[in-house]
């Protein structure tokens, strides 16, 4: 085993949300208590943990449930322990998988963290491939729970005590290590690891951690997308995002009922304008889930679009062969369950092209489809050109008296055979022109002034 680890913390950290209402309903399942039994309070209180983090009154009563547990059978609660395993996975934050991905490829050991009686929850490390656990014990004398602990308490001191009692005996240097928490109280864990993340954190240890300039992270969210209170910049945004924010354009958008409400899904759209992230936008916040948007860097160099393309999470697309960076971020939110938008065709096309019923798009979409499972759903955009031709470097806001009408038209999600890249995308491609008006296809050949209206300014 490697000669250094990463102290993962249980709760707001390695989960979105805290364990406690897991592990209580399997120990009454397992019948270790009363069915219906909890404390006075207790939704409450977990409402609170999930919200803001751990409280000195929550921490208060879980070092007290050794005295609860006097008596219980040891076998009947690790078999709670066991019964807990799948509800607490689905609780893993979506991109807590890569990160952890990331550590054990860097050549660390995990260990789970957690002031979690250990009965309970080592089940859950070893089905989530932990190399070890460091948690509350509590002392047992044949086969039942005296109502003391073992070894004390592993929360704040006490935490950072088991583990370095833990790494001595691995012959680990805490200098190596990384440590990963939500809460202030694990600040001394924190202080003594050699790199330190602060994820999901309460507002105390945001301040901490910004004073100390310690990474925060949000493994709920997409890296890089900041996060507050379980809120992205998606949820504070989308009450905003409205068609009235542009009068010079009037938007006709239907289908949003072919997309699915959960899980990953690749939407794959055309390109007229860099006016379609704004009607992307309005999709995307009718659609009350927050999505990744993968297009060319000069898309988020944009004025105003720019600006919301990032906020709703998007990934930018940089010319010089870095486009598999960009489809590794999408294939990761893929695989955390999230929507992921991109333009197969890449960029405008100009010129002629711009005007060729025929859409020709790159492989990366059916690349990605193939890759995560997630089923595609094609978008037909039109109209969007005649409120910011690629020839203009602003929107044409004086439209506002005459606003053009621009499309966006859902379909149904595609079968794909998802062997063979190129063909797959001819599929995407003209399921995406089938939801264009008849215009594109019958309208007479471009002017000079049209051609000239699909070129970059100079």
């Amino acid at each position: 085993m490697g000669k250094s680890a990463v102290f993962v913390d249980l709760d707001r950290t390695l989960l979105g949300h805290a364990s406690g209402q897991v592990l209580n309903r399997a120990l009454m399942d397992e019948g270790v208590v009363p069915q219906g039994r909890s404390l006075p309070g207790d939704r409450l209180l977990y409402a609170v943990n999930d919200r803001l983090g751990e409280n000195l009154l929550s921490m208060g009563l879980v070092r007290a449930a050794a005295r609860v547990a006097k008596g219980w059978r040891q076998d009947q609660v690790q078999a709670a322990g066991r019964r807990a395993v799948e509800e607490l996975t689905a609780l893993v934050a979506p991109f807590a998988p890569q990160y952890l991905d990331d550590f054990r490829a860097d050549g660390h050991q995990l260990v789970l963290t957690t002031t979690t009686p250990v009965d309970m929850i080592a089940p859950f490390a070893r089905a989530m491939g932990f190399d070890a656990v460091i948690a509350t014990a509590y002392e047992t004398r044949d086969g039942r729970y005296t109502g003391r602990l073992y070894e004390g308490f592993v929360w704040g001191t006490g935490k950072l005590k088991a583990v370095r009692t833990w790494a001595d005996g691995e012959g680990i240097d805490l200098g190596d290590c990384h440590a990963c928490s939500d809460s202030v109280f694990d600040t001394p864990l924190l202080a003594s690891v050699g790199w330190p993340h602060a994820v999901n954190p309460d507002l105390p240890l945001t301040a901490i951690a910004t004073l100390r300039r310690w990474p925060i992270e949000h493994w709920d969210a997409p890296p890089g997308i900041p996060s507050l209170l379980g809120l992205e910049p998606y949820d504070v945004l989308r009450p905003f995002v409205r068609s009235a924010w542009f009068p010079y354009a009037r938007f006709d958008i239907s289908g949003i009922e072919h997309i699915p409400r959960s899980g990953p899904v690749l939407l794959a759209a055309n390109h007229r304008s860099y006016f379609d992230v704004a009607a992307l936008a309005l999709l995307i916040a009718r659609l009350g889930r927050p999505a990744r948007f993968m297009g060319k860097k000069e898309i988020f160099d944009a004025p105003v679009v720019g600006s919301i393309a990032r906020a709703l999470g998007g990934i930018s697309v940089e010319r010089g062969g870095r486009s598999d960076q960009a489809l590794r971020a999408a294939d990761a939110a893929l695989r955390a369950g999230e929507v992921v938008l991109v333009l197969p065709q890449g960029t405008i096309p100009r010129g002629p092209a711009f005007f060729d019923p025929e859409l020709r798009g790159r492989t990366g979409t059916a690349r990605l489809a193939a890759s995560t499972g997630a089923p595609v759903i094609p978008i037909g955009i039109w109209g969007t050109d005649k409120v910011w031709p690629r020839s203009a470097r602003t929107p044409d806001v004086t439209l506002v008296f005459r606003p053009p009408t621009v499309t966006v038209r859902v379909g149904e999600p595609l079968s794909l055979p998802l062997t063979d890249a190129e063909a797959d995308t001819a599929t995407i491609m003209a399921a995406i022109a089938a939801l264009l008006p008849e215009e594109s296809t019958t309208r007479p050949a471009p002017t000079a002034e049209e051609l000239a209206r699909t070129k970059p300014p100079s």
